[in-house]
């Protein structure tokens, strides 16, 4: 949870951790003679402090004062019990005119120190003043630093879940959008990549690893430089699956960890398709009105990740002139409209057909349709928690 800020014009909440009673009076008074308005609590014990800090009844303090000297902590123990990352301020009050315990105290943790017998009203409340502005201006630096470095993070697994297509055919065109969930903070495991081989086959994959976070997407990466090493080197393609599966299973962190996956390979004529499926919703062929179709999945494999010895047997599609193909994840298509229905493969080939059809022709933007697609799709869904990734290979042959 986080941190909630104080008031600004609320009194500030201090607890006083003193067992002396005359001590005790001797910060009231002060308090009374300062300018400052606050909210004043006492534990005489370092148990009971801890305790009130538990409850939290009465919401947190601002501001601790600390004696050194309590029943049941000597020296320093009581402060290091007491500090926390997103605790309250700590100011350390001593009976001893020690530089280098006032020192120490701050190297341990605290805002500063104060020598009890030595310190006045103004003195004082402009300690609390200052230990409560340090403390926060700490919990903004530390909230800044976090977001940036999970904005670091989000940008690496970025760079490995959306990669940039290996292509060379310019004859071949390749549109990628990629929408994390809206209730993620994280990247979740989409994933796709494009390549063409040595021999001039396009070859093209999208997966999802089910689960969100930098596990589920360092695992996405994994399988997505697997995939490609595995393509690029020339391996039988009926052992690309098996090999991905076989690396699934040993880099997972949790045995019931799956991914969905389709692939696609484009012979070098760019006229037949060999399609397989993983337990993954079908590509479509994207033509003009009725012309767009989703492609069959009579040849539907389990995902990777379960089960052992399994194949995934291979589809063969001839392609029209001109050819499209959208490849895209369950995203995609499992947004739950407000009257509890939900898109399905169905609904995106109906909703495909009617952004394709129209004056005028969708290849003279194919972005354009591909955002349409996926703005329609985001307004049809009442909420979507999963993340979208979607791939377009438009073919000028």
């Amino acid at each position: 949870m986080e941190p909630v800020e104080p008031d600004a014009s609320a009194p500030l909440r201090v607890l006083l951790v003193e067992d002396d009673d005359a001590d005790a009076l001797l910060v009231i008074e002060h308090f009374a003679d300062a300018d400052l308005v606050v909210d004043l609590a006492r534990a005489t014990s370092l148990a009971e402090a801890e305790t009130r800090l538990g409850n939290d009844v009465d919401g947190a303090p601002d501001c601790i004062l600390l004696d050194l000297a309590l029943p049941d902590a000597h020296g320093f123990e009581g402060l290091r019990r007491l500090l926390h990352a997103d605790g309250p301020a700590v100011l350390v009050l001593t009976g001893r005119r020690d530089e280098a315990l006032g020192a120490d105290a701050v190297g341990v943790g605290a805002q500063d120190y104060l020598v009890k017998d030595a310190v006045d009203g103004p003195t004082l409340a402009r300690a609390v003043r200052y230990a409560v502005e340090r403390r926060r201006s700490d919990r903004v630096r530390r909230a800044l630093r976090d977001a940036q470095l999970r904005a670091d993070e989000n940008a690496r697994l970025e760079r490995g879940l959306l990669p940039t297509p290996l292509l060379d055919d310019p004859a071949v065109h390749i549109l990628a959008r990629y929408e994390p969930g809206t209730e993620q903070t994280l990247l979740g495991g989409d994933f796709y990549d494009v390549v063409e081989d040595s021999d001039g086959r396009l070859h093209a994959v999208i997966g999802d690893v089910c689960g969100h976070g930098p596990d589920e997407a360092a695992l996405g990466v994994s399988l997505r430089i697997a995939w490609r090493t595995l393509v690029l080197s020339g391996i039988d393609p009926d052992r690309v699956l098996p090999t991905m599966h076989e690396l699934l299973v040993s880099e997972r962190n949790h045995p019931t960890l799956f991914t969905t996956l389709a692939t696609a390979t484009v012979d070098e004529s760019r006229e037949r398709l060999t399609m397989r499926l993983a337990g993954h919703p079908p590509p479509a062929l994207v033509g003009e009105g009725d012309d767009t179709h989703l492609l069959s999945t009579e040849r539907l494999g389990v995902p990777l990740g379960i089960g052992a010895g399994r194949t995934w047997p291979p589809l063969e599609v001839e392609l029209p002139p001109k050819w499209a193909l959208l490849l895209y994840t369950d995203g995609l298509i499992e947004g739950r409209q407000d009257s509890g229905e939900v898109l399905w493969t169905d609904g995106l080939q109906a909703l495909l057909q009617e952004v394709t059809t129209g004056p005028t022709p969708w290849r003279d933007d194919p972005g354009a349709m591909l955002d349409a697609v996926m703005e329609r799709v985001r307004t049809l869904s009442m909420a979507r928690t999963d993340d979208v990734a979607a791939v377009l290979l438009v073919s000028d042959r």
